[in-house]
């Protein structure tokens, strides 16, 4: 479906390969914790292990419920017991003080997103030195060598917007606003300027536009505003769906849909409407399924076989979802996993 690069998708397909191999049954799951924000459903198979999987993704965004499904089924193909969670918002302090919080209960090994290294290195590092391992995954591809996780399952985030602006350039694009919605994330940072460094090569400009995640409606009148002050802006990248709609809304209120070029990072249901109808130009998917899916996976083959995988990254995508093939992951997106 993808026209995905060679270079990582043969990693990709090996640990996809060795998620399916369901080992025989060493002893009972442990009973479940109170403090479960999400389970995954006993399996037939069952291991004596646990894991806890803290993200920074807030639950206003959609983004992640794809993520704690990944986390959810691979606990429950694997016959061991997750646990998800995260911060009621982007508070990298109470993140920072989750994975403290899991650290001390001695998990068998944990999984992390990686926002901001500089805030949460000492947690993660704490982890490590206590002899829990430690994968990343989603964001932190350019820190999780020197933080020193087992592996990092995503995408490299700038490669990821570079490519977004090489197809925003081909297609006529000179004048760009790029959307952040989560200012201080540094995965959307890397975005943001890979986009900006291919359009600058290819003889375009890039303004930023920060707005608010949780509040659509003034994301909606920054974009409206951005657009007003400059009428030379002839497209726009959201860094993810909750820039995304925002940006939507305000061209088609101003009836600018169709004049200036859209497109987005991830994927949600208006997302995909707007790519198969051609209201969007394409956008950018890194599976975030496969990564809630794969650390379990990897943690449970580690823990049982010493099993390791050579890459340091274990890429996700960066894929494209444009018109010819949005009809499809539409299908697969209503039962969550897309």
């Amino acid at each position: 479906m993808f026209k995905t690069p060679k270079w990582y998708a043969i990693g990709l397909i090996s640990a996809m390969i060795l998620g399916m191999i369901i080992v025989a049954c060493v002893g009972p799951a442990p009973a479940p914790s109170s403090a479960t924000s999400a389970q995954a459903p006993a399996a037939q198979t069952t291991r004596n292990l646990h894991f806890i999987v803290v993200s920074h993704g807030q639950p206003s965004d959609p983004f992640w419920s794809v993520v704690q499904k990944g986390v959810a089924q691979a606990g429950k193909d694997m016959g061991v017991q997750v646990e998800y969670q995260a911060p009621d918002k982007f508070d990298m302090v109470a993140m920072s003080q989750l994975i403290d919080a899991a650290v001390a209960t001695k998990p068998d090994g944990l999984v992390v997103s990686v926002p901001d290294a500089t805030a949460l290195s000492k947690s993660i590092k704490a982890a490590i030195a206590a002899g829990i391992p430690v994968i990343s995954m989603n964001s932190g591809s350019d820190v999780a060598k020197d933080l020193g996780v087992l592996n990092h399952v995503g995408q490299t985030e700038y490669e990821a917007g570079l490519g977004g602006g090489e197809r925003m350039a081909a297609a006529g694009a000179k004048k760009a606003l790029c959307i952040n919605q989560e200012v201080g994330n540094a995965a959307l940072d890397l975005r943001c300027q890979g986009f900006t460094d291919a359009m600058t090569k290819a003889g375009g400009t890039v303004t930023v536009v920060p707005v608010q995640l949780s509040d659509p409606t003034s994301a909606q009148q920054a974009i409206a505003a951005a657009i007003s002050a400059d009428p030379a802006v002839d497209s726009i990248l959201a860094l993810g769906p909750t820039g995304a709609a925002p940006a939507l809304k305000a061209l088609t209120d101003g009836g600018q849909l169709g004049k200036i070029k859209l497109a987005t990072f991830d994927l949600s249901p208006e997302v995909l409407d707007a790519v198969e109808k051609g209201d969007m130009l394409f956008a950018i998917d890194q599976q975030q399924y496969l990564q809630g899916y794969l650390p379990i996976v990897m943690l449970t083959l580690y823990k049982e076989n010493l099993n390791t995988i050579a890459n340091p990254i274990l890429m996700t995508g960066p894929g494209f979802v444009t018109k010819e093939n949005a009809a499809r992951v539409k299908e697969l997106a209503k039962a969550g996993t897309r």
